[in-house]
């Protein structure tokens, strides 16, 4: 069971409702209408192509800038419909991003968790230091790596550079976090130590997981849909997915791995 959060007051975090995703003549996700609510784990699995990836790009708007992507249907955060919203930078501070790999800035390990506070306005040292330890710590990253903030984040081992990832996009105090294939890189105790970060973040913002390890979603999500040929089949709680009645017999089978 989920506790409410600082968000709790708000019915649905995420509202999508009749997105398709093309890239020129492709269409990669068609009218997917989902909700997602406030401070929970909603996974998503499927198996590749099925638009998984496409969805979490139209939630922060990466659309204005790959090219040939085009969006259709709306997408509303805490409300607010993100087509209307003027400063997309803006829009994507309050949206964090973890990718498949990870993503590491030419920088030290102090200044790639500090790099969007500054973004926005912080300028005190002591401040700054607060909020690297901060995330650093619920990246489990902190132990590791506090007598060496200065050293490249680059050097980091695969699995830290990850756990970095995640501190910078914590960094900017977001009220999404969305991530893509966190684990594909990573080794199977890093992996289940993110996983432990990821439930306890889940007190403070809602979480949307893209893996293909179906046992990962059972593991940390509260509801999971899953998607095939850029369709959203079917949308359950977790537990029910795995062991219940599921209402479309493709879901089964891909839980149970008979395809995928």
């Amino acid at each position: 069971m989920v506790t409410p959060g600082a968000h709790s007051a708000v019915e649905s975090m995420l509202d999508v409702k009749g997105l398709t995703v093309r890239y020129g003549a492709h269409t990669a996700l068609q009218d997917v209408t989902l909700q997602v609510r406030p401070n929970e784990i909603f996974g998503i699995i499927g198996p590749a192509n099925a638009g998984k990836t496409s969805f979490l790009r139209a939630l922060n708007r990466m659309s204005d800038f790959v090219s040939g992507m085009q969006i259709e249907g709306s997408v509303h955060l805490a409300g607010r419909d993100i087509a209307n919203v003027r400063n997309v930078y803006a829009l994507r501070r309050r949206i964090g991003v973890v990718f498949p790999l990870p993503v590491g800035l030419p920088l030290s390990i102090y200044d790639n968790v500090a790099l969007a506070p500054r973004l926005r306005g912080v300028k005190s040292r002591a401040e700054l230091d607060e909020i690297v330890e901060r995330c650093l710590r619920r990246a489990a990253l902190w132990d590791e790596v506090k007598d060496r903030l200065r050293n490249l984040g680059s050097l980091l081992s695969g699995g830290q550079q990850q756990r970095l990832t995640i501190a910078r996009a914590l960094s900017q105090d977001p009220d999404l976090l969305l991530l893509d294939e966190f684990s594909i890189a990573v080794d199977p105790v890093t992996t289940m130590r993110i996983e432990e970060v990821l439930k306890e973040l889940r007190q403070e913002m809602t979480i949307v997981l893209v893996t293909n390890l179906v046992q990962q979603a059972r593991r940390l999500a509260d509801r999971t849909a899953f998607f095939l040929g850029s369709r959203c089949v079917e949308i359950a709680d977790t537990e029910d997915l795995f062991t219940g009645t599921v209402k479309d017999q493709r879901t089964r089978d891909y839980v149970e791995g008979r395809y995928g």
